[in-house]
């Protein structure tokens, strides 16, 4: 047998071919939830700690979310001593509706009725399946809006279980893409040119993203919601008006009048989520690129 010491230099390419995985650089603890299984066991964060965890919201009208459940419940197999995957579900039909179809589909994981509160903890949820994934001190590294290759999960899971991964680990510093909280950090935001400010103002347009209040009636700033909903034409047109008025235009775009967010189309690489006195089902699903953000 040969053996083979390849040059730094080749190393260092192949290295840099390989896939990227990235977490987040400094993460938030999971906000914890103490709720019941669809099998009546008690169901928390802190009962699974230790293990990396893979909180899954989704429904059972949502086609893309109907799509993964194989791939989960064979994750859940093969990883069952050190990986978690909790189902969160945000359905509206009873308790018994749920874990028939849960039964019929062999989810191997517990699931758990999600409450509004939770939803809003963990960011409003607005479009399904949304998925968090916690290292093993139970912080958030990483979400996923959509569906997703399977393998960028696995590959995840794996690197925060030490084992051996074909990728690269980069990390990145959460500005508003896993919590909104944290939008006050970003520099820059969807569809909003700020080349033409000076340093100075665009430090007084970023202070007033992050101060109005968005008037489409998401509840959230300019920018959380520029992050969130980057096809609000609110929140796009309050933000074109900020960064006239800090640059000193003579007219600078005015916001819609009674603007009705539910009426903007939007481009979502999920299925969004109903109200939930709503009784409509969205119908087509729709994937996402396996790309971080």
């Amino acid at each position: 047998m040969a053996l083979i010491c390849l040059a730094p230099g080749l190393a260092t390419t192949q290295q840099e071919n390989l896939p990227v995985i990235r977490f987040v650089a400094n993460p938030d603890p999971a906000p914890d939830f103490t709720l019941k299984s669809l099998d009546g066991k008690p169901l928390s964060l802190l009962g699974v700690r230790g293990k990396v965890v893979f909180l899954n919201f989704w429904a059972t009208w949502c086609g893309p979310c109907r799509a993964e459940i194989p791939d989960l419940v064979d994750l859940q197999t093969r990883y069952k001593d050190r990986l978690q995957i909790i189902g969160l579900n945000v359905d509206d039909d009873d308790a018994a509706e749920i874990q028939k179809y849960v039964d019929e589909n062999g989810i191997n994981y517990p699931v758990a009725i999600t409450p509004s509160e939770l939803r809003t903890e963990y960011g409003g949820i607005p479009a399904l399946p949304t998925s968090f994934v916690l290292d093993t001190q139970g912080r958030v590294v990483q979400k996923h809006v959509g569906l997703w290759n399977p393998q960028v999960y696995e590959t995840e899971i794996r690197a925060l279980l030490g084992m051996p991964i074909m990728a690269r680990v980069e990390t990145f510093e959460d500005k508003g893409e896993v919590f909104l909280k944290h939008a006050d950090r970003a520099t820059e935001l969807p569809g909003v040119d700020l080349s033409k400010l000076t340093p100075e103002q665009k430090k007084v347009a970023l202070h007033r993203f992050n101060a109005d209040p968005c008037t489409c009636g998401c509840g959230f700033t300019v920018a959380q919601c520029r992050i969130w909903d980057s096809a609000c034409s609110v929140s796009k047109a309050a933000a074109d008006k900020i960064v006239a008025e800090v640059s000193g235009a003579v007219n600078p775009p005015a916001a819609p009048d009674n603007p009705s967010k539910a009426a903007v189309p939007k481009p979502q690489p999920a299925q969004t989520t109903p109200p939930p006195s709503s009784s409509q089902k969205p119908a087509a699903p729709s994937q996402n690129s396996p790309e971080q953000p």
